[in-house]
């Protein structure tokens, strides 16, 4: 089973930014962890820091960009990890030594569907798909059915620059890791404590943040939900 492990903590003045000594050395630490588990890793990436994100929301019959975050939330997302395991102990195991547990906090949630990707790369961008709670979707129903044949719709329009994607079990079925001064704390639910989940994600490639946020803004959404566009840190240079 495929498992969504958001990586998540506070940006404050602190927080390292791409290509600095401090943010190598934070590299180095998941690249260890990766070492020791590649055989379970199906997925991930990380991100640049969410001032340079772009959010699209729905507003009537059109678009409304603004810059930063979909929401202001305590704690941002600075990357992910999928985990291929069969079970919520196994993926539990792994969140308990990611390097995010010991400053923020790592969101697992079961993924109903997950296209696997490459290594991402220099024109890499993701969009993380944010929905009200009390409106996700439930698989199997007209309603779910009907937002899959949009999103069908979507990648054909834009599958030469579809990279991967995912799609998230409900909000129930999150676990949350996170870091104390004794062993990590698992705590049920996901970790923003708001009305606004992370429903899915894509990740695809554009020249630049216009044409990300071009393509970002044709992924459907439901009602008062919105897309964060982030771009994807290129840790192969």
């Amino acid at each position: 089973m495929y498992y969504l492990a958001l990586l998540t903590g506070d940006e404050g003045d602190s927080v390292a930014q791409p290509d600095t000594a401090e943010f190598d050395a934070e590299v180095e630490q998941y690249a260890a962890f990766d070492a020791r588990v590649a055989e379970v890793i199906a997925g991930g990436a990380a991100l640049y820091p969410s001032a340079d994100a772009v959010t699209v929301r729905r507003a009537g019959p059109g678009t409304l960009v603004t810059d930063g975050p979909f929401a202001e939330h305590a704690e941002v997302v600075g990357g992910f990890y999928v985990f291929d395991v069969p079970d919520l102990d196994a993926a539990t195991d792994l969140a308990r030594q990611l390097p995010a547990v010991a400053t923020g906090s790592v969101e697992l949630r079961p993924l109903i569907q997950w296209l696997p990707h490459d290594e991402p790369g220099p024109d890499w961008w993701m969009a993380l798909l944010w929905e009200q709670a009390d409106t996700t979707l439930t698989p199997g129903t007209p309603e779910w059915d009907s937002a899959v044949a949009e999103h069908q719709r979507f990648g054909e329009r834009f599958g030469s620059a579809m990279r991967g994607g995912g799609v998230l079990r409900p909000p129930s079925t999150a676990t949350t890791v996170r870091g104390t001064d004794g062993p990590p704390l698992l705590t049920d639910g996901p970790f923003t404590e708001t009305a606004e989940v992370v429903a899915g994600l894509y990740l695809f490639t554009a020249p630049d943040r216009r044409a990300a946020t071009e393509i970002a803004a044709r992924i459907p959404i439901g009602p008062g939900g919105g897309t964060e566009v982030r771009r994807v840190v290129d840790l192969g240079t």
